[in-house]
């Protein structure tokens, strides 16, 4: 399994000290919904770091694992670890930057799944998936690999407990269920689609259980993160936060 990344990342060693972190790595933590993706993407354009969205990589795998049949909606129905750990494997996987419209294009196999995996229901997929410790561990490497070439900023549930315990930045970020399935709601109206709030309400607490008590790297602020609650927050205030949390820890900003 391979990924991709920009040619015109700028490296930045300034912030460089631990042996396990060669280059800065920042980590944003915290539930679907909180906010993570877009203070991650801000700050990796601002800084010029790789991005980092690792909840896109359980997501890739969950729709790949229900194309082949090895889950299914049940989330009761048992899995093959084994069958769901090839397939995780055999995957090529690209993340490519797309500055139009401020996301990054997700290619697997060298077919654009973004629209997919970004979707509701593979969000459920991949938590299912996630709690396995084999395919945790086939990403894991994966993961680790990306801030050996530059600095990188990293999305996910587990990036500063598990993936980079040694990383420069800490960010755990977080919102009341009720103001993330609000946000859910409102971008899948603005994008032309029916939503039910009560529904969605309860599939991000389903979500929410799952990841906060699986045995295998349960969601958790690691203990020198910065918590933040964005329940409350636009995405400016939540960056700016973000921001001087990272320029306290050393990270140099030119605007």
């Amino acid at each position: 399994m391979t990924s991709s990344t920009p040619d015109n990342v700028l490296l930045n060693t300034e912030n460089s000290h631990t042996s396990s972190v060669r280059y800065p790595v920042i980590c944003i933590d915290g539930p679907s919904g909180a906010g993570k993706g877009t203070v991650t993407w801000r700050l990796a354009q601002v800084l010029g770091y790789q991005l980092l969205d690792s909840g896109a990589l359980y997501r890739i795998v969950g729709l790949k694992a229900f194309e082949a049949g090895l889950i299914s909606a049940d989330a009761s129905q048992p899995i093959d670890e084994n069958a769901v750990l090839a397939l995780t494997e055999s995957l090529e996987i690209a993340f490519v930057p797309n500055n139009d419209s401020g996301r990054v294009d997700i290619i697997v196999n060298g077919q654009a799944v973004g629209e997919q995996v970004r979707n509701e229901t593979v969000g459920g997929y991949a938590s299912q998936i996630a709690v396995y410790p084999q395919v945790r561990q086939a990403l894991l490497k994966l993961q680790q690999d990306m801030a050996t070439r530059s600095g990188l900023v990293a999305d996910g549930r587990d990036m500063g407990t598990v993936v980079f315990p040694d990383a420069d930045v800490k960010v755990f970020l977080t919102a009341s269920a009720e103001a993330r399935a609000e946000r859910r709601v409102t971008q899948l109206l603005d994008a032309g689609q029916t939503a039910d709030f009560e529904a969605i309400l309860a599939t991000i607490k389903e979500r929410d259980d799952r990841d906060e008590n699986r045995s295998t790297a349960p969601s958790k602020p690691a203990a020198d993160a910065l918590l933040l609650d964005s329940s409350a927050l636009n995405a400016d205030a939540v960056y700016e936060q973000v921001k001087k949390h990272c320029q306290d820890k050393g990270v140099f900003f030119t605007s």
